[in-house]
């Protein structure tokens, strides 16, 4: 009996994809395009559906639904996808890391790597064999939910630190056991708000998209990106999904990429509904296909749509089978014809929070973290015992520290309660654990954020989705702020904990404000006039806007979600057993008119402030603070005439002239002095680290290609164009902290 040649190993995959391809009826063809969440059970998915993929998928289910394959026709095995974000987000018991902003603060390309890849070996071992990650979104508008999902504002740190993530995923190719596949999100431009609301329209031009918003995808591409996500979102009046220009000619054509491109949740099924392209399901589903669209997420109606579709002409079944080769070919390079990769207890016991993971973890959160102002009262005394308290909303809130995409976050049913709490150390544990023998540590929590209702529109989307409850501040309490301000008399130092929680934050949970809800400012206040020095942790999953009395407090952290030993390394960092090392990847406001605040903007003509208010951020893209000083001296280009296929080569010397060692973050920007179209005054083009002891100087070296000192002219065409260009180098995007050095560019 002869085995068909899909099921011969030893063949080609284009040569198994074809015979495959040619075995199949069209329902089966659609159904290996669709990708439906397996919430609600997997039976019908499978035997009405024939579907390639499932999402949010129970461990159970997962084993029901490769069964029911088995009993197939042809027996294709599924793709198993989910949002394992930073970690295995809703695997129990799984390494959750800081979010993607907090680990951006690490500007380590390296360290993201090493996330990636532990993250996979996790996630492979539990039979998942797709992220939806990374998100190369640049932030924009301070007041989108999804803010902390991102790497920040800068596009050549996204690039970097995205392409590291990839190839983390990916590991040594897809035929490796622990390698899933990576997506890169959400191409392109989704994160272009307005007035910071979700999924809303993005006005952007091509030149926009090109100078900002692609720069990174390309750099992930590049780095073998397996699949790309489309947004929501429409630029200047077409939908992502269907825009034919950016996905095929640019990602498709001049970037020759050749991987698998899905939709983000029921993208098609918003053509019909909210964006109104298309009167009926047939239409929204050819035009999707024949956009480029390989996989639809979570749109049961394509499954008929597709299929009248080619019934009337409007979609070739040869371009449906372009795209079913994509999917099967990601199916035969993973292997899963011959081993479905199905969850693996033996495995997971072995290497699920694996002691490595659980050290990395916490090397994560250390470097995840930013000290952004210290009058000298950090670090405190390891030595002697003394007396602290520890208040704030966040200071013990163990779920809400890892922030979204976290197991309590909403997105899994099956982990109602989110991570085990002993797994989790927070802020208050930290401080229990660190503080020196003999200390009093008092905890009071001292405010409320939010309390949370139904949506008065009703319980779900259009789509199906469910829509967020409201979130409402909850008044300050005097009683509270009474006793948190008790604490703070008697103790030598206060830790005030406060920020943001899940029900602020992700899909669909933009803010109007970025104040700190609730009793938080009153409480901050209050310690602050309580005459002890006041340690500000922002736990929180991006900036928000302080009040004007903590630039009286001693010292102001940045904590971001820093992952589940977070609170041990916000300790550490207080105490001094740790240096602090994180830089801030996005700019921090003053007020939230301040919007946009990311430090690459166009110059404004008429000066730098509002009539009311600085222009000038709290603090910088960049900006963070050491336990040294670090001093920057004798910026040196060693050619300053390069060729346009050449490299800027530089050198400057980094001075520690503290007394306590330290970790920089040396950032090199580049400045085009004369361009033929209005462009950024700096932008990041290198960045990297150097550790200095107490006393010592170290020489420093750069590199920048002179291909990466382009604009995108007035025609829309990134070019390096020929003139005299300035380095500068220093701790910060601030223009005051940079050297500077010229150098021209010359030929084609």
């Amino acid at each position: 009996m002869s085995t068909a040649a899909y099921l011969d190993s030893h063949r080609p995959t284009a040569e198994r994809v074809t015979d495959l391809i040619a075995r199949m009826t069209l329902p089966e063809k659609v159904g290996q395009m669709m990708q439906l969440t397996a919430t609600d059970g997997v039976r019908p998915i499978i035997e009405d559906f024939h579907a390639g993929s499932i999402l949010h998928t129970s461990p159970e289910r997962m084993i029901e639904a490769a069964e029911l394959v088995k009993n197939t026709r042809l027996g294709i095995p599924l793709l198993v996808g989910e949002d394992c974000i930073h970690g295995h987000s809703f695997w129990e018991g799984a390494e959750i890391y800081p979010t993607q902003l907090a680990l951006a603060a690490s500007f380590d390309p390296d360290l993201l790597r090493r996330v990636a890849r532990a993250t996979a070996v996790e996630v492979a071992a539990t039979g998942i064999h797709w992220t939806f990650s990374p998100v190369l979104c640049i932030a924009r508008d301070l007041r989108w939910g999804r803010v902390s999902e991102t790497f920040g504002e800068d596009p050549y740190l996204l690039g970097e630190l995205g392409a590291a993530m990839v190839e983390g995923y990916q590991g040594n190719g897809l035929n490796d056991p622990d390698a899933i596949l990576a997506t890169s999100k959400h191409f392109a431009g989704y994160s272009e708000t307005q007035g910071g609301r979700d999924a809303s329209e993005a006005d952007i031009s091509p030149r926009k998209l090109r100078s900002w918003y692609l720069p990174a995808f390309e750099r992930v591409a590049k780095a073998g990106s397996a699949t790309f996500m489309l947004g929501y979102q429409a630029t200047d009046g077409v939908p992502i999904t269907i825009n034919d220009w950016l996905l095929n000619d640019v990602l498709r054509g001049e970037w020759g990429y050749r991987g698998t491109l899905i939709t983000d949740w029921d993208n098609v099924g918003n053509l019909v509904r909210e964006q109104r392209l298309f009167p009926d399901y047939a239409q929204a589903s050819a035009a999707a296909v024949n956009a480029g669209n390989d996989m639809i997420m979570t749109t049961p109606a394509f499954f008929e749509g597709a299929q009248e579709a080619v019934r009337q002409g409007l979609l070739s079944e040869a371009r449906i089978d372009e795209a079913v080769a994509r999917i099967l070919t990601l199916k035969f390079d993973l292997g899963l014809f011959e081993d479905p990769r199905l969850p693996n207890p033996e495995r997971q016991r072995e290497v699920i929070a694996q002691p490595s993971h659980r050290d990395l973890g916490l090397e994560a959160s250390r470097r995840s973290l930013v000290l952004l102002q210290n009058d000298g009262v950090l670090p405190l005394d390891r030595e002697r015992p003394t007396t602290i308290a520890v208040v704030g909303p966040n200071a013990d809130d163990a779920q809400t520290q890892l922030g979204d995409w976290a197991g309590s976050s909403g997105q899994a049913d099956w982990l109602p309660h989110g991570q085990p709490r002993d797994m989790i150390t927070t802020v208050l544990d930290g401080v229990r654990a660190v503080a020196p023998a003999g200390s009093d540590v008092r905890y009071a929590r001292g405010a409320d954020i939010i309390t949370t209702g139904p949506d008065p529109r009703g319980a779900f989307f259009a789509d199906g989705q469910p829509r967020p409850h409201v979130a409402v501040p909850v008044d300050p309490d005097a009683d509270q702020i009474a006793e948190a301000v008790q604490a703070a008399q008697s103790a030598d130092a206060v830790v005030a904990v406060v920020g943001d929680r899940i029900e602020l934050i992700g899909e669909g949970r933009s803010t109007a404000t970025l104040e700190l809800l609730g009793g938080q400012n009153a409480l901050i206040e209050a310690l602050v006039d309580s005459g002890t020095p006041v340690i500000v942790v922002v736990l929180a999953s991006k900036p928000h806007v302080l009040p004007a009395c903590v630039e009286r407090a001693a010292a102001v952290i940045w904590a971001g979600n820093p992952g589940m030993p977070g609170g041990q390394a916000v300790a550490e960092l207080m105490y001094g057993v740790i240096e602090p090392s994180g830089r801030l990847p996005i700019s921090w406001p003053r007020h939230v008119g301040q919007q946009p605040t990311f430090y690459n903007q166009i110059n404004a003509q008429h000066g730098d402030r509002y009539a009311d208010l600085t222009q000038e951020p709290q603090w910088v893209f960049g900006d963070g603070l050491t336990y040294s000083t670090v001093e920057y001296s004798d910026l040196s280009i060693e050619s300053r005439t390069v060729p346009a296929n050449g490299v800027v080569r530089a050198t400057i010397t980094v001075s520690n002239t503290g007394a306590r060692p330290v970790r920089e973050t040396v950032q090199a920007y580049v400045r085009d002095n004369v361009t033929s179209a209005t462009w950024a005054d700096r932008e990041l083009k290198a960045f990297t680290h150097v550790d200095l002891e107490p006393g010592a100087t170290a020489s420093v070296s750069l590199e920048v290609p002179a291909s990466a000192c382009s604009i995108v002219n007035a025609h829309g065409v990134r070019i390096v164009e020929p003139g005299e260009f300035t380095l500068l180098v220093g701790p910060s995007s601030r223009l005051a902290a940079l050297l500077d050095a010229p150098f021209t560019i010359v030929g084609d």
